[in-house]
């Protein structure tokens, strides 16, 4: 049995796109110099007892993770390209809901963490059971969803837009 697994589309604008390559570019410049800082602890002696020897093979751990990040996340990015206003949700929205039993509402950006990371919006994933369940609705249709601890909630949709950044 083979399974396939695709690499999961982000929509990102372009101002996002353009920062996140920009943090790509200057990890990927970093290095050089992560490098360098290694071999000159390993030069101190003992490596068991050598913290900046470790503190510097750390710091290259977390760059490799973040620059792998950003590359599968730029890779599979659908960038530039804002969703249609067909008030239908879809990653790249600005939603507001109103959650059962409750008066007031909340608007968010369905979409990348890192499209809203500047913005004054918070964003929650398309992947998230909140998200998977409102992809797909229309202004007015209320939808459930799995909360954590196995209830579930009811959120209803009162406006649905495209995200401009």
């Amino acid at each position: 049995m083979v399974t396939v697994t695709e690499t999961p589309v982000t929509w990102l604008t372009q101002d996002a796109h353009d920062r996140l390559k920009q943090e790509l570019d200057e990890h990927i410049a970093r290095r050089p110099v992560i490098a360098a800082e290694i071999n000159a602890r390993r030069e101190e002696g003992d490596l068991k007892e050598n913290g900046g020897y470790h503190a510097a093979r750390e710091e290259q751990g977390q760059l490799e993770a973040r620059i792998r990040q950003l590359q599968e996340l730029l890779r599979g990015a659908k960038v530039g390209e804002a969703p249609s206003d067909s008030g239908v949700v879809q990653p790249g929205m600005v939603l507001t809901v109103r959650y059962e039993g409750d008066d007031e509402t909340e608007t968010f950006l369905l979409g990348a963490r890192e499209e809203g990371s500047h913005g004054g919006l918070e964003t929650y994933s398309p992947n998230s059971p909140l998200g998977k369940a409102l992809l797909g609705a229309k202004k007015g249709e209320t939808r459930e969803y799995e909360l954590p601890n196995g209830n579930k909630a009811a959120v209803t949709l009162t406006s649905v837009k495209p995200y401009t950044g």
